[in-house]
Parts: C-alpha cells; sequence; structure tokens
C-alpha cells in the first residue's frame, strides 16, 4: 500500500521533469530574443556607420570571400541570382541555432552564457573590420550589439533561476508557498514542487511571469531598435535614390546603330534581342547593393605609367563625349546553356580616351602597366587587361543601360563594361578608383581565387526552345535560340538531332559583332525520344569544342543539349 511519501516522491518527480524541460525552453527563446537584440541594436549602429557593416552582411561578405571557386560555383548553379538570399537565410538559421544553445547554456552558467554572445560579437565585428574593403568603424554594429545581447540573456537567464525553499521537518507537511513561486502542486499535503520531504531543501517554480514580462520587454525594445535603424538608413540612402531620379542623361555624341529589324525574331520562347534592365542576371558578391550619391561620387585615374593623375566627377563624365553602343555581357559563372547572359544598349565615355588623356600607353606601344585594377565602393578589385581597353573596342565607363541611368543593382552611378571580356576581368560596377599597374605586381580579387588573370569570352550557343522535357508535336517544329562570341562575331549555327548530321540554322540580322545573334531551325520532328545539340562558329572560323568543363578557371565549354519527348 502506498504511503504519502511515496505519492509525494512519484508526483515530486513528474512535476520536477516538466520544470527542467519548461526552463529549457524558456531559455532556448531567451537565447532567440538575445540574438534578436544583438541584430536589431547593430542594425540602429549601422546606421551611424554604414549598411554594409551589419553583422550579417558582415559574417556573409566573410563567407563568401573564402568560399572555393567550386563551392561559389554550385551555389550559382542551383541557386542562380537567389544565391545571396540562401547565403543570409542560413547564416539567420545558424544564428537562431547558436542563439538557443547559448540560452540553454546560461540557464546553468549565466557568464558563460553571456560570454558565448560577445565571442560571436567579435566574430561580427572582425568579419566587418578584415573585409577588403573594411573600416576600423565597421566592427562598431556586431561589437555593440554583441554587448547589449549579453546583458539581455543574462537578465532572462537570472529570471529562470529557480528560488530554494526549505522542507518541512520530518512528519510535518508543507502546504506554504515557498518563496519565487507556487508548488505545482500537492499530495496529501506534501509538497511536491517547492520542497521535499525529510527535510531537504530543492529549487521552487521560476518566475515566469517575471520571465514573461522581462523577455517581452527586451523583444519590444530591440524591434523598435531595429525599426529605427532601418528608417534611419532608409533616409540616408534617399539621397542616392534622389540624385539618381535627377539626372538627365544627355544624347550621345555617338548613338549607337538601329537594331536592324531582322534580329530579333518573333518566336515563341526565344529571348529578347535587348534585355529589360529587370531581367538583367545580376552575379556579384555585394549582399548589400551599395547606394551611391551620385553628386559625391568620384573617380580616381592614376598608378603606374600615369603622367597626369585624374579625378572625375559625375558630372564631369556627363560633359564629355557619350558613347552609345550595343554589348552583350556574359558571366563567367555561365554553364553551358545558362542564364548569365544577356544585351543592354548602354552609353558612357569611351574609357581609352581617359586613360590616354592621362598619359597611358598601351604594352604594345611601350606603355609600362599591362593591367588596369578597378575598384569598388564595395571593395571589390577587378583586373582588366590595359591592351584591350586601348585597341580600339568600345571600352566604357557606361552611366545608362537601356535609356536610363544606371539601375543600383548594376553598377550605379558608373560601371566599366568592355566587350569580349568575361565580367570578372572587366565589369567592374560602382566604380570608384582605377589604378595602373602590372599582372606580376598584383592578383585582384577573383585571381587570388585561383580564377585566371585573361579571360576572353568563349564561343557559346543556347537553345532556347524547345525546352528541356517539353513535349512538341510531331511536325515542324522551330528550335531556336542564341549564340555569342563577343567582339569576334557568331558566322553559324548548326543543329543535330540525336547526334545524327549537323544542320545550319537561319541566323539572325547582325547588330554588331559585340552581341550575341539569334538563331532558328525548322525540324520536321517525328515521334519519339530525341536529344538536340547546338553548336556555333566564331567569325575567326573557330568552331566551338564538344569538350566539358566546368566555369572555373576561365569559362565554360561544351555543347547546349535539350532532351525532348515528340508524342
Amino acid at each position: 500500500m502506498s504511503t504519502d511519501r511515496d505519492v509525494s516522491q512519484k508526483y515530486g518527480a513528474t512535476g520536477s521533469r516538466r520544470s527542467r524541460w519548461a526552463r529549457a525552453a524558456f531559455a532556448a527563446l531567451s537565447g532567440l530574443i538575445a540574438g534578436f537584440t544583438a541584430l536589431c541594436v547593430a542594425e540602429l549602429v549601422a546606421a551611424a556607420v554604414r549598411p554594409e557593416a551589419g553583422p550579417v552582411a558582415a559574417v556573409g561578405g566573410a563567407v563568401i570571400d573564402r568560399t572555393p571557386p567550386a563551392v561559389k560555383d554550385f551555389a550559382v548553379r542551383n541557386f542562380g541570382t537567389n544565391d545571396k538570399l540562401v547565403l543570409q537565410l542560413g547564416i539567420l538559421v545558424l544564428l537562431a541555432l547558436f542563439a538557443m544553445a547559448v540560452g540553454i547554456l546560461a540557464l546553468r552558467h549565466r557568464r558563460t552564457g553571456a560570454a558565448a554572445v560577445l565571442v560571436f560579437g567579435v566574430v561580427g565585428a572582425v568579419s566587418a573590420a578584415g573585409r577588403p574593403e573594411g573600416r576600423p568603424g565597421d566592427a562598431l554594429p556586431s561589437a555593440v550589439g554583441a554587448l547589449v545581447a549579453a546583458g539581455v540573456l543574462y537578465l532572462l537567464a537570472g529570471r529562470l533561476a529557480p528560488a530554494a525553499a526549505p522542507s518541512p521537518a520530518a512528519g510535518e507537511t508543507g502546504g506554504g508557498v515557498p518563496d519565487g513561486g507556487a508548488p505545482d502542486s500537492t499530495v496529501q499535503g506534501s509538497t511536491v514542487q517547492g520542497s521535499t520531504v525529510q527535510g531537504s531543501t530543492v529549487p521552487s517554480a521560476f518566475d515566469r511571469r517575471g520571465f514573461v514580462i522581462a523577455a517581452t520587454a527586451a523583444a519590444a525594445a530591440s524591434a523598435g531598435a531595429g525599426l529605427l535603424g532601418r528608417g534611419l538608413q532608409a533616409s540616408q540612402l534617399a539621397g542616392a535614390a534622389a540624385s539618381r531620379e535627377d539626372i538627365t542623361l544627355p544624347p550621345p555624341a555617338s548613338p549607337a546603330r538601329p537594331i536592324p529589324s531582322g534580329a530579333g525574331p518573333d518566336i515563341r520562347g526565344l529571348s529578347s534581342f535587348v534585355t529589360p534592365n529587370k531581367d538583367f542576371y545580376r552575379v556579384d558578391t555585394a549582399l548589400v547593393v551599395p547606394r551611391v550619391d551620385a553628386d559625391r561620387w568620384r573617380l580616381r585615374i592614376h598608378g603606374k605609367g600615369v603622367t597626369r593623375p585624374v579625378t572625375l566627377s559625375f558630372q564631369d563624365l556627363l560633359k564629355r563625349e557619350l558613347v552609345e553602343r550595343d554589348i552583350t555581357l556574359t558571366c563567367v559563372s555561365n554553364q553551358v546553356g545558362g542564364p548569365y547572359v544577356g544585351t543592354a544598349r548602354w552609353i558612357g565615355v569611351r574609357l581609352a580616351t581617359l586613360l590616354s588623356e592621362a598619359g597611358v600607353r598601351p604594352p604594345s606601344k611601350g606603355g609600362s602597366a599591362d593591367q588596369i585594377v578597378a575598384r569598388s565602393v564595395d571593395g571589390m578589385t577587378i583586373g582588366t587587361p590595359v591592351e584591350e581597353v586601348m585597341d580600339g573596342r568600345d571600352a566604357l565607363l557606361a552611366v545608362g543601360m537601356n535609356g536610363e541611368p544606371l539601375p543600383f543593382d548594376h553598377g550605379f552611378p558608373v560601371r566599366m563594361v568592355v566587350p569580349g571580356l568575361y565580367g570578372y576581368v572587366s565589369a567592374c560596377k560602382w566604380i570608384q578608383d582605377i589604378e595602373l599597374t602590372t599582372f606580376d605586381a598584383y592578383d585582384a580579387y577573383w585571381v587570388k581565387r585561383d580564377w585566371s588573370r585573361r579571360a576572353p569570352i568563349k564561343t557559346q550557343s543556347r537553345i532556347d526552345t524547345p525546352r528541356p522535357f517539353a513535349a512538341p508535336r510531331a511536325g515542324t517544329v522551330p528550335v531556336a535560340g542564341v549564340a555569342w562570341a563577343q567582339h569576334r562575331g557568331i558566322a553559324r549555327v548548326e543543329v543535330r538531332v540525336d547526334e545524327g548530321e549537323w544542320h545550319t540554322a537561319k541566323l539572325a540580322a547582325e547588330a554588331g559583332r559585340d552581341t550575341w545573334r539569334q538563331w532558328v531551325w525548322e525540324w520536321p520532328a517525328t515521334t519519339g525520344h530525341h536529344t538536340l545539340q547546338v553548336r556555333a562558329t566564331d567569325r575567326t572560323g573557330a568552331t566551338q569544342t564538344d569538350k566539358r568543363v566546368g566555369t572555373v578557371p576561365d569559362g565554360a565549354t561544351g555543347w547546349h543539349s535539350v532532351v525532348v519527348d515528340v508524342p
């Protein structure tokens, strides 16, 4: 037969387990609130420093800087232009897990848990200040955010500490309520939570009400700080947006030729000849898109072989002779058949003219510098061959794209555009500095990460329609797509079915050798499972190779293929 003591011990153990689980859950919540506090306070401090100094952007940027090329290639291939969003979400998930773990740690070791938060702050501070464009002040948001978060965690962990209460003496009942909280239940007059029998002392329930009040206050204050920080940053960025809206691009002294009427066949599924700004690919390392005020922007040209250093404002560029050209850009991360290629009508100043005025000569004419190192406001460095920029091609410092000032995502207020070179060696966005040097003296950002120093765009072609695994009906099916070999031009495109003979496709009118060219072949489709392949030949007579290689170190090669089923 059970005694009162047996029942008390049974229910006391159950209540104790429930209380421990409850405290652990609230401890994890306290860690999440502390992490939220760190981010919100850092957001507020970043408003006084600069948006790029925020902890998520700083840690994410550090991750990107240290990501091996193969991993970066995987991210771009699988997540496309959403790779930065995936990275940021991943950082937030890891932060949440870390915060919960630290919260549980603080349940038993308050000081150690608070110290762990400070360690995380140090990581963010070092990441921010240690980036290529890092400034000493960039460490402040992470450091201050972590310091406040450590205090919040210490406070909340204290609210989870149970109060101790002495048990009644042997033979007495414990009907009283211990300090710090009410007993969960009593059985036959013996206290289950808050004391045990036989004169021992046990923890009472923690102050749930006090914890909820403190946690709610901390979360609300943190949210307020975060919203205030966002508001301040938005007001600061409004100046850059206003400067863009106030720009009226002058008419170019050298306008682009009209696009031939036959350059863009009206075929369903075929890419448009000109890529709208909203659809133009974006591949870069900027987690926070720089917002530069055009009125404050300056460009410095200096370095080896520069006899007359130059500093230019945005208005200085607009007063110069502007050139307008249709140019196709291609990212080196573009896989065979990939989407990271597009054509726009750019307007800008000839870079070769600016360099010549600064006294620069290409190596072929005795110049001492063979590399241009372009630096972006976000710290990116792009190394471009001087010879190619000054060989007569339309290398531009672009200020406009498709009839409007550059969008912020694409480099406002000024970016480089060099036909025939992959973007990572030519297309510096948000440019603010041009230094003349040599390839032997300096390795730019991507070269340090195992990409080639020189990277002319390789001849490539892509099938846009039919799409992979499409089911076109038997009969005449238009197989159409685009081909590109910038600064060489496309001479021929061929298509074959099931590794049969090659058929010459009909080329659309050529808008220029610096743009892609559209093509179509009328396929007499028959019932069955088929593989379509395409290859292009440029105007030098070189036909793209069938050898499949990845994007590293200087661009992918191979024939694009599409599998279809004709019912």
